[in-house]
């Protein structure tokens, strides 16, 4: 299992780490990489305690640190193995570990198992939504994931923004989608 989660988390990296590379030439940084970049006011801890209360059949475990940090990065990343095929993953403050990113990958798994495997993953990706956007039903969360992965099917970057949150959409076809919750900072328009 050990060897499982290494792997995971060395393909969430890559993963990462490709998408990166191939926006480079046309994407500027991820929002969260900037140094002025906000954070959510939750821990990853308090995420967790929270998240896991509300959905107890769609728990995440612990999150573990991933080495391989950038230099001059000042975020820690780390990643919570779901399944074979499923990982959350988050970017954290340095120092208050607060939330700037939280993500859950998905894996496609060929044959079989694909279509509840798929199922699964829009379960936890709508749980993760309506943990920070609890005005919506788990209904009404659930379609928001359709319409933001339709939306972002094909695309290596997709977002919206909606009140205080962003959402990411990353769709690395066979290599797997990623949906992110990164919060916004808000500006005052002109009195």
């Amino acid at each position: 299992m050990k060897t499982a989660l290494c792997t995971g988390i060395a393909l969430l990296i890559l993963i990462s780490g490709l998408a990166a590379a191939d926006r480079a030439v046309s994407l500027p940084p991820a929002p969260y990489l900037l140094a002025t970049a906000p954070s959510f006011d939750l821990t990853i801890s308090q995420f967790r305690e929270k998240y896991n209360a509300a959905h107890p059949t769609l728990p995440i475990a612990e999150y573990r640190a991933i080495s391989g940090t950038r230099p001059g990065e000042n975020l820690t990343r780390a990643a919570s193995k779901i399944n074979d095929n499923l990982y959350s993953s988050t970017a954290l403050e340095h120092g208050s570990g607060k939330i700037r990113s939280l993500q859950v990958t998905w894996l496609p798994v060929p044959g079989d198992g694909a279509k509840p495997a798929r199922e699964t993953a829009l379960a936890y990706m709508a749980a993760l939504l309506e943990t920070f956007a609890p005005m919506l039903t788990a209904e009404q969360a659930q379609q928001r994931i359709a319409t933001l992965l339709a939306r972002g099917k094909g695309q290596r970057y997709y977002s919206q923004t909606e009140g205080a949150l962003r959402y990411v959409v990353a769709d690395n076809g066979d290599k797997g989608i990623t949906f992110a919750l990164e919060p916004i900072k808000l500006a005052l328009g002109p009195e």
